[in-house]
């Protein structure tokens, strides 16, 4: 069978779908990197909801999906950007997320890392941020997550320069219990932290982050690094104090980063590992075995498709993920918190499908032949 795509102009075009997924198996943590997938929430699409009202999740399907990561031996970052925090999933949604998670992560023996964030917060003071941060402290904690420290929209719009980003963070890594990941976002996956660490100028910024990291270095497992900027990423890992993981959050450049070179390597926590999970996994294993080589012939050509979904406006990515994730099976339909599905046309939606497609990233071909033949003709693309 042959499927018409319709391509960026609009024009109609044929392709044929692959017959085969990738073969990929279940399998143990990995042994050379600490991987994490951050994972999508599943919408109820039977909610009577509107883009403005709380997030309704579809509970059994959102943890089945973790399970599957799981299964593969990723860890899960869990209330992250994917999960839409901030773009329709809120506070008490999120937290909801963090203790289901974190129960199922225990009772399957998986790996969570969870976001602490401030987004119960709309401005507000100084106060107010390090009282925010450290109620989804108090819960990520709780539930025996680990932690990972999320910038804040409203620590951008409180803090004066770089001394109140010092005075919050060490104020909050020294009441962690146990180390945590730093999270800097770029503004190209946030507008509204532009500026972080107290400055535009992202070579203050830097020195501004690594003083946090200096002062409780005992406090700080690791940092993922979002700047879609291999070279800054790169230069940032060799000045870290030793014992500190650089977690690349690059989507752009993950595998020649967590290949490394001859003075080290970057970890992964990413967003696109949602649905590269298998794929992703498989290539690890082989690094683990010392085959660069082969770690870089599976996942190099992952980099067409991530770089489609996470292209301008990028915060728009979860979209293609959880277009993928209905395609691949893990959900019964397309509909996202806050309707999101809508953030992005056909033409793109339909050169993901093909770019994950040729991947083999489809466990059912077939299936996921149909459901895009569906989309296509809810589109008024005739059969």
């Amino acid at each position: 069978m042959t499927l018409r795509l319709p391509d960026a102009t609009g024009a109609l075009r044929p392709y044929k779908p692959r017959t085969e997924p990738f073969a990929a198996t279940a399998g143990a943590p990995f042994a050379s990197r600490t991987v994490f997938a951050a994972a999508h929430v599943v919408a109820d699409p039977f909610a009577d909801v509107s883009p403005d009202s709380p997030a309704v999740v579809d509970w059994d399907a959102t943890l089945a999906f973790r399970r599957h990561l799981w299964s593969h031996g990723l860890g899960v970052a869990e209330a992250m950007d994917t999960a839409q925090r901030g773009m329709g999933l809120d506070w008490a949604g999120a937290a909801e997320l963090i203790r289901r998670s974190a129960a199922e992560a225990r009772a399957v023996g998986g790996r969570i890392a969870c976001g602490v964030g401030t987004d119960q917060l709309a401005g507000g003071s100084l106060a107010d941020v390090r009282g925010a941060y450290e109620e989804q402290l108090a819960v990520v904690e709780g539930a025996g997550a680990q932690v990972i420290l999320m910038a804040s929209r409203s620590l951008v719009a409180a803090a004066r320069g770089p001394e109140d980003y010092l005075d919050v963070y060490g104020h909050l890594l020294r009441q962690a219990a146990d180390p945590v990941i730093l999270h800097w976002l770029g503004p190209m996956f946030d507008p509204a932290l532009e500026g972080y660490w107290g400055s535009t100028d992202l070579d203050a910024a830097t020195g501004t982050f690594l003083d946090v990291i200096a002062a409780h270095p005992d406090k700080v497992d690791g940092v993922k690094i979002s700047l879609l900027d291999a070279r800054r990423e790169v230069e940032l890992r060799r000045r870290l104090p030793r014992g500190v993981r650089c977690y690349t959050g690059d989507d752009f450049h993950y595998p020649e980063l967590i290949a490394g070179d001859g003075q080290g390597f970057s970890h992964a926590l990413l967003g696109v590992f949602d649905p590269l999970g298998p794929l992703a996994a498989e290539a690890v294993r082989v690094l683990d075995t010392g085959d660069t080589e082969g770690f870089r012939d599976l996942l190099d050509p992952t980099v067409g498709l991530s770089r489609h979904l996470f292209q301008a406006p990028t915060r728009f990515y979860k979209s293609g993920v959880v277009l993928l994730a209905w395609l691949a099976g893990h959900q019964s339909h397309f509909t996202m918190v806050g309707g999101l599905q809508s953030a992005r046309s056909l033409p793109h939606y339909a050169r993901a499908y093909e770019l994950a497609d040729r991947l083999g990233l489809f466990p059912d071909p077939e299936l996921a032949e149909e459901r895009m033949r569906n989309l296509l003709s809810l589109h008024g693309v005739d059969r």
